[in-house]
């Protein structure tokens, strides 16, 4: 008999294909496929709205996604190491016993106390990552700890807040998000993170791969460009259909200073590839 997946492909088919597709359908079919128009309906809504200023929005889509529910909470909130981000019995106890107790093996060191590199040295075996992923991007010797623990839990805590917030903050994406300088900013603080780390975030590059084609090559250009630099290096095919093409548009349509830019965006890329190229084979050769 008939299953709702198959229907729901059914349906799909002869919404395009009517003349495929010879059988009764029931009027009312669950939606399993999101709408494909999605993202080039948002990309022209963002593009008239920024035109003729005032022209009223439809619907807010992220690549066919509904707009986030609510935008009050404060921007950089998880940019900063909450108080909370050890255990409160553990906490307490810290501050109310002594020096010699800080350095003991049993218990963990409140990451909000570390403050110099002597100091992570010393408790690097009783750090604890703070709740909030997104303060380790803005806290050097938290990125520190993160190049040296191998925990794929703290990668992938990474990886989906990063994504998350991505999406719900892209100003060219999400159509009803004007705040684009704390975007900037926080694109900013991603990169910067990028090049104390020298290699690129899985969640970037995904969001690069995903939102370049919908870029119209003027909203935060540089910071854009510059995370363009650390994508890591892959099968050219990939590199070609979701990087080379999409800026291979704008390219071709654009100024001269957008051009240059996008060459020396390519010069970096390759030179990050070099690099670390060379780091592996070192690693490789001493191994």
């Amino acid at each position: 008999g008939m299953q709702s997946h198959l229907q729901a492909l059914l349906s799909l088919y002869k919404l395009f294909c009517p003349e495929q597709v010879t059988i009764t359908l029931p009027g009312k079919t669950k939606a399993y496929f999101k709408n494909s128009e999605g993202p080039w309906k948002a990309a022209i809504t963002a593009v008239r709205q920024r035109n003729q200023g005032t022209s009223p929005l439809s619907q807010a889509v992220f690549l066919g996604t509904s707009q986030p529910q609510s935008r009050k909470r404060k921007w950089n909130a998880q940019l900063v190491i909450p108080a909370s981000s050890t255990n409160t019995n553990n906490l307490k106890g810290v501050r109310e016993k002594t020096h010699v107790y800080l350095h003991s093996t049993n218990t963990s060191f409140p990451v909000e106390q570390l403050q110099t590199f002597p100091q992570l040295l010393q408790n690097i075996h009783r750090l604890e990552f703070p709740s909030q992923m997104g303060s380790v991007l803005t806290n050097p010797l938290l990125l520190h700890y993160m190049n040296y623990v191998k925990d794929e839990s703290i990668h992938l805590r990474l990886y989906y807040w990063m994504g998350q917030m991505l999406q719900e903050e892209c100003t060219w994406c999400v159509v009803d998000n004007s705040n684009e300088e704390e975007f900037k900013s926080f694109l900013g603080t991603i990169y910067k993170a990028e090049c104390f780390l020298q290699e690129g975030f899985c969640a970037c590059e995904e969001f690069l791969y995903k939102t370049l084609p919908l870029w119209d090559g003027f909203c935060c250009r540089s910071e854009i460009l510059r995370l363009v630099s650390w994508i890591p290096l892959s099968n050219f095919s990939e590199i070609k259909s979701y990087l080379y093409d999409p800026l291979a548009q704008l390219f071709f349509t654009s100024s001269i200073f957008f051009k240059c830019s996008v060459l020396e965006t390519l010069r970096e890329l390759l030179q990050n590839w070099l690099n670390c190229n060379v780091m592996q084979v070192d690693s490789d050769f001493s191994s």
